[in-house]
């Protein structure tokens, strides 16, 4: 299988659903020119301006217009530069994209894609770093999506463009320069799939995004003591697949939940509540939740790093679950 960073998945799979189906549109700020990331790069020149469309600077505006655009029958992707901005949008996003179906007695679809990045990276503050997934969980009638590989972005992507349904895909820009194997071919990846990326007996650890990667760590570490991790990416929020873990901690009798966001409120909260109420006879301990502080993010890059949750914190939570 060829290698694509997470980035080039992305635009791999855009550039792919575009010249499959000539009703994918694309609208946000600068989406023309490539996106604050580049990510639309070379776009424009293959399908053309009328296709792949600069909008100005209004969130909300850009939702309505996209919302509007997918009554018609078109399959507009949204690009909303930060997540921090899809508040902005919020209005149009959970009170018409995510009720015109129902409202209308099944009649409309709303094959809408919102392309949005997330995360703390590269000391850009409050305004710029946060990860609000949950309250998009939180909304019936739209589904949510976090990938954390680029065979899983492109998957994905290409799954939600084509779901009748609106869709958050949500990048963490940690993650566009991280390199992976991407399957040739029409590669699509279920929306509510979880995956089992490491297998063990122990410990269930769910992560999601960029703490993926330091679950993974923490897992090669513990296994040095002779601690074997089964790790899971659960790839979709809403819906989520709690079967996959629920069966993982059957197995393990015990769960950490790593995720970016701050603690409370968090999806983290969401699967610990389900996997009590379904697997609460098999726990031999707590359920742990390892997450950011309960703050703005800062700017400082030495408090930036210890906002941030990362291995050690993963290693830490493990050996107290364990009795270690």
């Amino acid at each position: 299988m060829p290698e694509q960073t997470f980035l080039e998945a992305i635009r791999s799979g855009l550039h792919e659903e575009m010249g499959r189906d000539s009703s994918v549109y694309l609208f946000g700020e600068d989406v023309a020119l490539g996106g604050p990331f580049g990510v639309t790069n070379g776009l424009a020149e293959a399908f053309g301006k009328n296709r792949v469309v600069n909008t100005p600077i209004s969130e909300g505006t850009v939702m309505g217009l996209a919302i509007g655009a997918a009554t018609a029958g078109l399959r507009p992707v949204v690009e909303i530069m930060f997540i921090d901005f899809i508040t902005l949008a919020m209005d149009q996003l959970v009170n018409h994209a995510t009720k015109l179906h129902y409202m209308s007695g099944g009649q409309l679809k709303i094959p809408l894609t919102v392309r949005v990045q997330c995360g703390v990276s590269g000391n850009m503050g409050a305004h710029h770093s946060q990860s609000l997934e949950s309250w998009l969980a939180h909304v019936p009638g739209l589904k949510v999506v976090m990938p954390t590989n680029s065979a899983d972005a492109k998957g994905l992507l290409k799954s939600a463009i084509r779901d009748d349904n609106p869709v958050v895909f949500i990048e963490h820009r940690g993650l566009y320069w991280n390199r992976g194997h991407v399957p040739e071919g029409d590669h699509l990846v279920p929306i509510g799939q979880a995956a089992i990326v490491k297998e063990g007996d122990q410990l269930t650890i769910v992560a999601t995004a960029k703490l993926v990667a330091a679950a993974l760590e923490a897992a090669e570490e513990l296994s040095s003591s002779g601690i074997f991790v089964e790790v899971i990416d659960p790839r979709s929020l809403s819906p989520l697949d709690i079967a996959t873990i629920v069966n993982s901690v059957q197995k393990t009798s015990r769960l950490i939940i790593a995720h970016e966001a701050v603690e409370p409120g968090g999806i983290g909260a969401e699967i610990a509540a389900r996997v009590q109420r379904e697997a609460f006879h098999y726990l031999d301990s707590p359920i742990t939740r390892v997450a950011a502080p309960f703050a703005p993010v800062p700017s400082s890059p030495a408090l930036e790093k210890c906002f941030v949750p990362g291995k050690a914190e993963i290693i830490r939570a493990a050996l107290r679950a364990l009795n270690r």
